[in-house]
């Protein structure tokens, strides 16, 4: 009971504080939600509410999807009216995984938006390289933030390849993110959020990590496990979810472990991020 209280005496604050929040500052999220095939006690109908909570306790500002299927992302926003979503599948289309990226609509306005796939041929939808086994992308938006002194932001979602054997592709895929940012972003603040399966001692963090800030290690503040990924546990397996942030000043950061029962509602935990304009 006293764990049910202090959840709700911390979302009512977190709630009122992102309510209030001015311009000047932003929530950004990534979140793996797990596609929507699975069956069982996992299958989509038994999370979505766990995750409608989850996303309403916590409000967010922008949120970069991996594993997004058409349907959940209309649930979510069928659910959560504040909230738009945007982004093609990894085939081009809506029928496969999106890089979908969700934003509130009373805060931000999407100013452009766009995509590219993870391969030598970046602009064909669809397309792989490096030995991949499923085409990889990156969907982006350019935001504006309402009210008064408009703010501009890029944010930027990945998903990078899972297998053991595609450590050189994460690098490859990181790599062509990394050197496209300066044509989408220009020196406009940023933010590059992914499921980027691949662990701090990795090829492409260190990448990721000489050219952007990682939100998670530089917070002052920190709530919550450091690992990510949980295989519908509750029990940190690896840290494979990043935020990384170039322009901001990061306030807090937390990984969010919100459960009801034994449903979860990824199998992943969503990473999230409070950051201040810098200049």
């Amino acid at each position: 009971m006293m764990s049910i209280l202090r959840r709700s005496i911390g979302l009512f604050l977190v709630a009122t504080v992102a309510a209030c929040a001015p311009a000047s500052s932003l929530r950004v999220m990534t979140f793996n939600v797990r596609l929507s095939y699975d069956e069982g006690p996992t299958r989509w109908d038994v999370r979505r509410p766990v995750m409608v909570a989850t996303i309403r306790d916590t409000q967010p500002d922008v949120i970069g999807t991996q594993e997004l299927h058409q349907r959940q992302g209309d649930d979510l926003v069928r659910a959560l009216p504040q909230y738009r979503w945007f982004g093609r599948d990894r085939r081009g289309g809506h029928a496969d995984e999106h890089m979908g990226i969700l934003y509130r609509t009373d805060r931000l306005r999407l100013v452009t938006e766009g995509d590219f796939w993870l391969s030598d041929t970046p602009e064909q939808p669809g397309s792989m390289s490096w030995g991949t086994d499923l085409p990889r992308m990156a969907t982006w938006g350019v935001f504006e933030t309402l009210g008064r002194n408009p703010r501009r932001f890029v944010f930027v979602d990945t998903h990078l390849p899972h297998r053991e054997q595609d450590a050189q592709a994460r690098e490859q895929g990181g790599a062509l993110i990394l050197s496209r940012l300066p044509a989408i972003a220009k020196d406009l603040p940023l933010v590059v959020a992914g499921d980027f399966n691949a662990e701090p001692d990795s090829g492409v963090y260190a990448e990721f990590s000489k050219a952007l800030t990682d939100a998670w290690t530089a917070a002052p503040r920190k709530q919550g496990p450091e690992l990510t990924f949980h295989d519908f546990t509750g029990v940190g397996k690896k840290r494979i979810d990043y935020l990384f942030v170039r322009g901001f000043q990061i306030k807090d950061a937390t990984v969010d472990t919100h459960h009801e029962g034994t449903t979860y509602a990824s199998d992943h935990f969503p990473v999230m991020a409070t950051v201040a304009f810098e200049k």
